[in-house]
């Protein structure tokens, strides 16, 4: 995972607890029992600055886990070293194990012996186990909330739901375990709870001269894909790709807007979600839009200098796109080429805002490109499938609705997109199967070639 917030400023605080650490200074005060194979293993140190509303910067710290915590033994640190506590206490978790525990053990014992156990009540046992381990650990995820940078807390499981959506896995999966103890997601939620403004957040590896990964010690890392991964981004509301002083990437989530609409109730958007975060940002940081129900991939400028060269790319059509869509419809039986390319004309029909209807004379050019990917099953939210083409498109041109029209206008393919509101149709529990998968463009300040890519979630 893209480090969210800056590094420089935390990296110099981690390194500054560990030299505590090393001293005696601040201690890992053991809060739960180790077992045999966790001991010796090291531990993730992290620090974050965080501003409260007139721009005065703190210091916090925590460390990965439930069973340690930090704890200052100098005097002079006890009252200064701000520490994020456990999302939940050890005891809560033990009394959340504590029902199904004995039996798993039990299981496991007769699972190791395996003497004069038949293949059929091995598997039955087996199955049992896993069962009560899934039941418990759901006891212990129900435990945890998360405060958000929107003011609102969260539930471990609402979070799941919503990495779910956004991702296209499927839902009700349990999340790895020691997810809600990694030391970012107790940064940001002691942060979110208080209404500070991350500054600067970062983490390294800590651990005994003894342990095996010794080497390790002192190593900055990202937060993990496995589960900052899908706790971070619903936490922060946006999943960022890449940021820097001058841009930002995200991966947009179908369902939310790109920029403010009209009316109080359509202000949740990238843009203001981008400047909660970022509060240094300038007013109006977009270059381009990806509809409400298109997710992927767009990029945002910090500063009007970089807003200013980004502008010019996309004007000049130097920025290349791709999107990946799902046709209701298989093309090839009607005799569409595998790939070409296709100029169309529309305009807004003014009668029925926001649909475009074609226009010969009157009408914008539109210049798409086209690769048919493969022809697929699509399972429908009901659970009946049909059959459905995966398409790679490359627009040529920023038109609205172009990939939508594209698609469902007899002009063009005359099949719409799966999900499609105003030029097919969207089922209950459906999305616009259409995602910005790929966007190049020269950086705004180095003039480097910046690719991104991030897979379709359907």
């Amino acid at each position: 995972m893209f480090p969210p917030f800056d590094e420089e400023k935390a990296l110099e605080k981690c390194r500054w607890l560990a030299g505590k650490l090393d001293s005696g200074e601040v201690v890992l005060r053991q809060l739960s029992a180790v077992s045999g194979e966790r001991a010796g293993q090291g531990l993730m140190l992290a620090a974050m600055i965080a501003a409260d509303q007139n721009g005065r910067e703190e210091s916090f710290f925590a460390c990965s886990g439930l069973s340690r915590q930090l704890e200052a033994l100098s005097p002079e640190l006890a009252g200064t070293l701000r520490i994020a506590p456990p999302l939940v206490s050890p005891e809560d978790v033990g009394a959340a194990l504590s029902k199904n525990d004995r039996e798993i053990h039990n299981l496991t014992d007769l699972l190791k012996a395996g003497d004069g156990l038949e293949p059929e009540e091995r598997e039955r046992l087996r199955k049992r186990r896993q069962e009560l381990t899934d039941e418990s650990l759901d006891a212990v995820f129900s435990l945890y909330r998360f405060s958000c940078a929107d003011g609102k807390t969260r539930s471990l499981k609402d979070v799941c739901e919503s990495h779910a959506r956004r991702t296209g896995k499927r839902s009700g999966i349990l999340p790895p375990t020691g997810t809600g103890e990694c030391a970012e997601q107790k940064l940001l939620d002691l942060a979110f709870s208080r209404g500070l403004t991350p500054v600067s957040m970062a983490e390294i590896f800590y651990c005994g001269p003894d342990s095996a990964d010794a080497a390790k010690k002192g190593q900055s890392f990202p937060p993990c894909d496995s589960r900052c991964g899908i706790v971070l981004p619903e936490m922060l509301g946006l999943e960022i790709i890449w940021r820097d002083a001058d841009i930002i990437v995200v991966n947009k989530q179908s369902g939310l807007l790109s920029v403010p609409g009209r009316g109080p109730d359509k202000q949740d958007c990238v843009v203001s979600r981008v400047r909660r975060l970022f509060p240094g940002c300038m007013a109006q940081p977009s270059v381009h839009r990806l509809d409400m129900e298109t997710s992927g991939l767009m990029v945002l400028a910090f500063t009007p200098a970089a807003h200013r060269n980004l502008s010019r790319q996309f004007q000049e059509g130097e920025v290349s796109k791709e999107y990946t869509a799902m046709l209701d419809g298989v093309l090839a039986r009607k005799g569409i080429a595998a790939s070409g390319t296709m100029e169309l004309t529309f305009r807004l029909d003014v009668d029925n805002r926001p649909h475009q209807i074609w226009d010969s004379i009157y009408g914008k050019k539109s210049v798409t490109e086209w690769e048919i990917l493969r022809v697929q099953d699509y399972r429908a939210p009901d659970g009946s499938s049909r059959p459905a083409t995966r398409v790679l498109f490359r627009p040529h041109t920023g038109r609205t609705h172009q990939l939508r029209l594209a698609s469902a206008d007899p002009h063009g393919f005359g099949v719409p997109i799966i999900g499609d509101t105003l030029y097919g149709k969207c089922a209950d529990g459906e999305r616009l199967m259409l995602h910005a998968s790929r966007l190049t463009f020269a950086h705004p300040v180095t003039g480097r070639t910046m690719e991104f890519s991030c897979p379709a979630p359907f």
